[in-house]
Formats: C-alpha cells, structure tokens, sequence
C-alpha cells in the first residue's frame, strides 16, 4: 500500500453515497427511455417535496445533537388550521399567515421544554406529535376540506419557473440558504459544536439555549410550510395528512451521513441521500416495484449506512494496530 494512500478519502461517506446514485441513475436509464425526461425529473422531487423540504431543517436540528419526532404533526397541524380558518371565511392569506405562526407556536413550545428545561427531545418532541396530531383531528374531525381557492391549489401544482412549481423552488432556496448557514457561518459553527459537546460549547460562551431554540422554531415554520404546500399539491386536507412523515425524513438524514449522536454531517451528503432515494423510489416506481418493498429497499440502505462507516473505522484501527505491531 503506499505511503501516500489516505484512509479519508476511501470512508468518506458522500463520496460512497455518490457512486451508489451514478449506479442507480445508470440503472434507471437503461430500464427505462423516460427516466431522463424533463417532466420525469420534476415528478421524482414533487412527489416527496414537503418531505424532502423538512429533511434540511432536520439536518441540523441532528447535527444539533437533538431530534424533532413531530415534524410530521406540525405539517399536518399547520394544513389543517389553514383549511379550518378556510372553511370558517377566514381569508387563505390570512389563514396561511395564522398556519405559519402556529407551525412557530409549536416550535417554540418544543425549544422550551428541550433548550430550557433540558428534557430530552426524544419525549418532547414525541409528545409534541401525539398533542398536534390531536389539535388537528379536533379541527377537522375525520372529514376532508378541499375547495380551496384556484390560485392556492395552483400553488402546489402549476409550474412556476420554468417546469418548476413553486414548492421545488422553496426547495433549492432553503437547500442553498442552509448549506450557507450550516458551513459558513457563526450559526452553524454553533451547531456543530453543541452537537459535539453541549457542556463544553456552554463554558465556551456559546449560547446553547438560544441555539436550540431557534432551530426548533425554524423546524416549526418550515414543517409548517410544508404542510400547507402538501395541502396545495393535493387539493384537500385531512386530519391524517402527512401522519408517518417524520420516519422517512429521519430516515433520509441519517442516509446522508448525520450522526444520530450529533457533530457530524453535511449539507451535501444529505443532497446525495435526497437524490439517492428518490432516484430510488422513481426507479422502482418506473419497474411497477410496490410501495411495501421500495420502503424495504429504503430500511435497508438505512441499515448500511450505520453500519457501513463502523465497520469502516474497526478495520482502520485494526489495520492500524498491525502496523505498529509490524514496525
């Protein structure tokens, strides 16, 4: 082996994640002629877009060394105060304005409790999709509101810019704002830290309450928002809507590289991961491959990605400790 071989850039896990995609993107191409076509590729992002929105939020609430199990809640929440204010002769402006302001409510009830209290956000936040999911089948029972306004289904479902609605183009601005803010900014240096060592980060100066908490309200904001676009693509909302989000937006971090224990990850393993998956998911879609047996193949690749840079890092220190037992 030579001496200049760097065991970093054989683990380096975006650099894996990228090799799977060009193979399953190859792959794809060669099952079927569409796979490449403008309005296959816009299809591939929209039909998991509010996901995939709440996936670049989470990533740094992870990286944070916290987790946020009631995104999915608050989504649904957000969409069904949107649709009960509606109903109710509210204006959409106005009710999407009270929708956001409740996906912050919910936010800042979260960051109370985990930045403040210090409760773990493994019981907060499960608590808190237990509690939403509630507030929402109050609002909307088990029925379902639609005949939303035009201009506010034409939102998740009319082109925008280009081929692109309006809720994949939130999604390359937030995806381009936070990578900003994760690796180039005070903020996100933060959030690394605290996600390495919270005690430490504190007797630094770091203001690890304020941190957290502003993550949460913008994880509330933007599940929200979500939320409401999802009511937008589909035309109606119901107490359920979004219910089971959360497992495939952790799933998707995770995919990316994030450490589930915090400190590490990045923004562009994460993108691979997003492209990954829904190449995945499109793929199999194209093959007639049942939606039980895509979230299988998911499991699956999630289960590789913990393992894989484990057993990565035990073979490097035993390759390690048989070269100094050589010298």
């Amino acid at each position: 082996m030579p001496p200049s071989f760097k065991w970093d850039s054989l683990k380096r896990w975006e650099t894996l994640l990228a090799v799977v995609l060009a193979v399953v993107v190859i792959f794809n191409i060669s099952q079927s002629s569409v796979f490449l076509r403008v309005d296959n590729l816009v299809n591939l992002f929209m039909l998991h877009i509010e996901k995939i929105i709440v996936v670049l939020i989470m990533t740094l609430i992870i990286i944070n060394g916290e987790i946020d199990l009631s995104v999915a809640s608050v989504m649904g929440l957000g969409a069904c105060v949107v649709a009960n204010l509606y109903e109710r002769g509210v204006s959409m402006e106005a009710a999407i304005l009270v929708g956001l302001g409740v996906g912050a409510l919910c936010g800042i009830i979260n960051g109370f409790w985990v930045a403040y209290v210090r409760l773990p956000s493994l019981a907060v936040t499960l608590a808190g999709l237990i509690a939403y999911h509630g507030i929402a089948e109050m609002l909307v029972e088990d029925r379902s509101i639609g005949n939303f306004p035009d201009w506010f289904n034409q939102l998740g479902q009319k082109a925008l810019i280009g081929p692109l609605p309006l809720s994949l183009v939130i999604f390359f601005i937030l995806f381009i704002i936070f990578a900003a803010v994760l690796h180039f900014s005070a903020f996100g240096r933060y959030v690394f830290v605290i996600g390495n060592n919270r005690e430490a980060a504190r007797y630094s100066g770091v203001r690890v309450r304020q941190v957290k908490m502003m993550l949460y309200i913008m994880s509330g904001v933007i599940a929200s928002l979500a939320g409401i676009l999802f009511a937008a693509r589909l035309g109606a909302v119901r107490a359920s809507t979004a219910e089971g989000f959360e497992l495939d937006i952790i799933t998707v971090v995770l995919l990316g590289g994030v450490s589930i224990f915090g400190g590490k990850g990045t923004l562009a393993g994460v993108g691979l991961s997003i492209m990954l998956v829904l190449c995945l998911r499109n793929g199999m879609n194209l093959l007639s491959i049942t939606g039980n047996t895509q979230s299988t193949v998911i499991g699956v690749l999630l289960i590789f990605s913990v393992l894989i840079p484990n057993l990565t890092q035990d073979f490097q220190g035993f390759w390690n400790r048989r070269r100094m037992i050589a010298k």
